[in-house]
C-alpha cells in the first residue's frame, strides 16, 4: 500500500515540529488515514537531540486531546530523499533546509508550513520557547489550520 511521508522541522525539535507531528497524526487518525501516512519531526540543530517535547507544549496540546511524544533529532540530508513533504516552521528553518538540499528533487519537497494555513495570515510559526503560555496556543492554532490542508494534499497524493 502506498504511503505519504511528512516531516515537520523547527529549530530544536522540542516545540513546534513535534506538535505539528502530533496534530497531523491526530487528524489522520480521525480520518482513518493514519495507516497510510508516515509522520515525523526533526530540528535544524542537534542541541536537544534525545530530549522529549517541551513540557509546556505537551500540556497545551493535551488540553486539545493532542498528545506529543518521541525524542528530538536533527534533520539529515537523507530525510530530504525519504520524505514526500518537508515543512519548515519559519524562514530560518526554510533557509537551513534549502541549504541542506543537494538537488532540485530535494528542494521540491521543502515548503513553508504557513503556505498551508488558510484561516491565519502568518508567514511563520512563531517559536514559543521563550514566551508565555499564549505562545503555545498560537502555535497550536496555526498547526491545526495548516495540517487540515496538508492532510488534503496527502489524500490527493495517495489517490
Amino acid at each position: 500500500m502506498k504511503s505519504y511521508r511528512i516531516l515537520f522541522v523547527c529549530m530544536g525539535n522540542i516545540c513546534r515540529s513535534p506538535a505539528g507531528e502530533a496534530v497531523l497524526r491526530k487528524l489522520a487518525e480521525d480520518e482513518a488515514l493514519d495507516e497510510r501516512l508516515e509522520i515525523d519531526s526533526a530540528g535544524t540543530i542537534g542541541f536537544h537531540s534525545g530530549s522529549p517535547p517541551d513540557g509546556r507544549m505537551q500540556a497545551a496540546a493535551a488540553k486539545r486531546s493532542i498528545y506529543t511524544g518521541g525524542h528530538a533529532r536533527q534533520v539529515t540530508k537523507e530525510d530530504l530523499d525519504t520524505f514526500d513533504r518537508v515543512l519548515a516552521m519559519d524562514n530560518d528553518n526554510l533557509r537551513d533546509l534549502l541549504s541542506l538540499a543537494e538537488s532540485e528533487s530535494q528542494r521540491a519537497t521543502i515548503r513553508s508550513f504557513c503556505d498551508y494555513c488558510i484561516d491565519h495570515e502568518n508567514k511563520e510559526v512563531p517559536d514559543p520557547y521563550y514566551g508565555g503560555a499564549q505562545g503555545f496556543e498560537i502555535v497550536l492554532d496555526l498547526l491545526e489550520d495548516g495540517c487540515r490542508q496538508i492532510l488534503e494534499e496527502a489524500r490527493d497524493a495517495l489517490g
